[in-house]
């Protein structure tokens, strides 16, 4: 492990073990008495020289990296050993084991772009131990340029990791953001792994620390490449915001496209439904024509006819008109006789009144007169022989009135009845009726 490093005490570690660049000998010094703390200064360091390493000698290759490239076999076995730094002992049936895939396995729950590659891992045919899966999804996520992203969101669920790892553990600590941010660099590399047919169940992971040592010459051309990795870091950024920002654009046409479909669609629905009805207006259109046009014959037909009995219409019209106007005349004459009649029984009944007022007074004063008596039931006979002469009159102009009136109802009913008979004999039946 990499924990272990081939002196016998802290000290003699200080003493003796060699310069590396990028190396910080003062956090050891205060980490003596914290193992656990020395083991994630030392990965921390080896994830820096490894992860510089990588970048510089891919920039140099200039090429896409394969599986047999060593600076990368190097840098997937650091990052083994930093994940597997702090990870507890599950147990199971065939006794007590560590296994990388189950926190690797989370960031599938975390960020659903991951699942791609889970699912990729699981249907290699080849895999069959966990941390065969773990070495393939590390390859994968790798060539993805998603390692850094997968790993950060990792991290920043410590109550997740708290069910894989130590709390002294790298990715618990701090020195795992620090790896996650040093692993953002990797994004300039373009590699091409074969994970399918690779034997990952049964490597043995094995730190080259002679790739690491280096002497001033190297360090001189370590310089000059720095100046060019910056410069295409500088040229890798631009390149990617300008890529973002392409990106959105396209995402935005894309969902505008979208939109002039759908309203696309609509207008074709809608066009299709009033090409319909313009077809269905048109028939009915075509059809309250020919309706008009047979219309308009038969209404022409039924002119042409009554122009030809236009004269006999006009004589019986002139007829008509004439009875109605006798009619009238003795319409008229009938409530002149009904009115006088009328009045002359308004009168008979005020002198039956004044008769009655008479009478009562004869009583009265027959009441107080014992001597007219006679005379003044003599008087009272004779008026009440006029009066009953005057109710009978009444009666009988009642009488002579409801016969005006059959009279008229008659009338009318014969005039109804004989509009198509001669004129002259009807003119003489009103007159006769009217006197």
């Amino acid at each position: 492990a990499i924990s272990c490093w081939p002196f016998k005490n802290a000290e003699d570690t200080c003493k003796r073990r060699p310069t590396v660049p990028g190396s910080n000998p003062g956090c050891i010094t205060s980490a003596l008495r914290d193992p656990m703390s020395m083991e994630r200064t030392n990965l921390l360091n080896m994830a820096k020289l490894s992860i510089k390493g990588l970048i510089e000698s891919a920039l140099s290759f200039g090429r896409t990296l394969d599986s047999d490239y060593p600076p990368l076999q190097q840098f997937f076995v650091v990052m083994e050993h930093c994940l597997k730094h702090g990870l507890k002992v599950k147990k199971s049936f065939l006794g007590y084991n560590k296994s990388l895939w189950g926190p690797l396995e989370m960031v599938e729950k975390l960020c659903p772009e991951a699942g791609e590659i889970a699912a990729s891992v699981r249907d290699l045919p080849g895999l069959k131990t966990p941390l065969g899966r773990a070495r393939a999804w590390l390859r994968l996520a790798l060539m993805q340029k998603r390692l850094a992203d997968y790993l950060r969101l990792l991290i920043t669920r410590k109550d997740l990791l708290s069910d894989f790892y130590d709390n002294s553990a790298v990715m618990v600590e701090e020195e795992g953001a620090v790896i996650v941010g040093l692993l953002v660099g990797l994004n300039v590399i373009d590699a091409n792994l074969c994970v399918k047919g690779e034997d990952l169940d049964t490597q043995v992971g094995v730190i080259d620390f002679s790739m690491y040592l280096k002497n001033d010459i190297d360090d001189y051309r370590s310089g000059e490449r720095n100046g060019q990795v910056a410069a295409i870091l500088d040229q890798k950024n631009y390149v990617e915001e300008l890529n973002r920002q392409l990106n959105s654009s396209v995402h935005g046409l894309q969902g505008r496209v979208d939109n002039l479909e759908k309203s696309n669609s609509k207008l074709i629905e809608e066009l299709a439904i009033a090409k319909n009805n313009i077809i269905k207006l048109q028939e009915e259109n075509h059809q309250l024509r020919n309706e008009n046009t047979i219309i308009l014959i038969k209404a022409q037909q039924q002119l042409e006819v009554c122009l030809l009995q236009c004269p006999d219409v006009e004589n019986e019209l002139v007829v008509q008109v004439s009875m109605k106007q006798e009619m009238d005349l003795a319409m008229k004459l009938l409530e002149k006789d009904i009115h006088e009649k009328q009045d002359t029984l308004i009168g008979l009944r005020h002198q039956l009144d004044e008769v009655k007022a008479i009478n009562v007074e004869m009583y009265t004063k027959m009441q107080t007169s014992d001597d007219g008596m006679k005379q003044k039931n003599d008087i009272i006979t004779r008026l009440e022989e006029k009066t009953n002469q005057i109710t009978a009159t009444m009666k009988q102009l009642e009488q002579s009135d409801k016969d005006l009136l059959s009279q008229t109802r008659t009338l009318a009913m014969s005039f109804v009845k004989c509009a198509s008979t001669d004129t002259e004999n009807q003119y003489k039946l009103v007159k006769d009726i009217s006197f």
